[in-house]
């Protein structure tokens, strides 16, 4: 993957690249394509030319090449740069002006842009799952779905009475499961047809012994 960056000299540039790409220093080549140039009253800038090593590289240009193709053929150009690199996993994050809409209403939009590029990079890789982010949107939405799982779970146990979540894809579904797996005294199961199910908390009948302490 090659990448330009600009900076006031050539270790403001590098700082710049290593920041944005997510790397060390010795995970890429540098090279300065264009010198600073000081006039009488300009100050000029050291552009340089990044090179990633790593076997990864032309994949990971190729995604964020469909993802920005995609978004600009949408009308929401926007600029795509890894946010993480984690075994099989490649989290993207997109920066633009129009974030809101690039998210949608409870992030459809976004899950939409996924499971596109997840098809296109499984023609190039099968091994490799991609998560697509935009202003930080994914971890504050699994806060929160954390938090109303707990909530709607305490009230359940208060009133007795089962409650049935909002329809969810299968990875909220599989979050709300897990965070009231530990809880004692409630008991979860999927509901419904097709890729949204919802969740339905209800009261545990067979609870698990005490543990001893």
């Amino acid at each position: 993957m090659i990448r330009e960056f600009e900076g006031k000299n050539e270790q403001e540039a590098i700082a710049k690249a290593m920041e944005e790409l997510q790397v060390e220093l010795d995970e890429f080549d540098v090279e300065v394509v264009e010198g600073s140039k000081r006039g009488l009253f300009k100050k000029g800038n050291v552009r340089i030319r990044v090179r990633l090593e790593d076997e990864n590289s032309d994949y990971e240009e190729k995604i964020i090449t469909f993802v920005e193709t995609l978004l600009e053929k949408m009308g929401y150009p926007s600029t795509v740069k890894v946010n993480y690199r984690d075994n099989a996993k490649l989290g993207l994050e997109i920066v633009s002006d129009d974030s809101a809409i690039i998210i949608g209403r409870k992030g459809k939009n976004l899950d939409a842009i996924q499971l596109l590029v997840n098809v296109y990079g499984g023609q190039l890789n099968m091994g490799t799952k991609i998560v697509v982010d935009s202003e930080n949107y994914r971890l504050r939405h699994e806060e929160n779905l954390v938090k109303l799982a707990f909530s709607s779970a305490e009230q359940v146990k208060r009133s007795g009475r089962s409650r049935l979540l909002e329809p969810m894809n299968p990875f909220e579904r599989r979050l709300v499961h897990t965070a009231l797996n530990t809880m004692e005294g409630v008991t979860t199961k999927s509901e419904g047809e097709g890729l949204y199910k919802q969740v339905r908390i209800s009261i545990d009948d067979e609870l698990p012994p005490l543990r001893k302490k």
